[in-house]
């Protein structure tokens, strides 16, 4: 198995996944997951798709993050881990649909409109 690759993005963010065996060693733009992702919550989510398959010391992972804030990259990374994995073994699919991690959420921020200090809400109305 040479290197797989995989795309996932999440609001505003896009990560970009390089997976072989290895030793489950998770490098993120040259640095270590814990090092990348400081929170436990963040890192768990990254891993959600390995644990699922009970595979997380059987890949080495390099990922490239880009936009966005570490909550969308965290949620992009999972994705593309994910799809690199369906890559590897098709059987794998079912499980990773069923628990959500192959579906795109495709919520994005809505943009602020004009005469109006943010995308929905008003300026307060004065009678008087």
């Amino acid at each position: 198995m040479e290197y797989i690759n995989a795309i996932g993005r999440r609001k505003s963010s896009v990560a970009r996944v390089y997976m072989s065996e290895g030793t489950g060693k998770i490098t993120i733009n040259k640095k270590d997951l814990t090092e990348y992702f400081p929170s436990a919550i963040l890192q768990y989510v990254v891993k959600q798709p390995l644990m699922a398959l009970d595979c997380l010391e059987k890949y080495d992972i390099k990922a490239n993050l880009d936009g966005g804030g570490f909550t969308g990259q965290s949620q992009a990374l999972r994705m593309a881990i994910a799809r690199a994995l369906v890559k590897v073994n098709a059987e794998d699919k079912k499980s990773l649909k069923a628990q959500g991690f192959l579906t795109r959420d495709s919520r994005e921020v809505e943009r602020k409109k004009p005469g109006q200090p943010k995308a929905r809400r008003r300026f307060q109305f004065s009678k008087r």
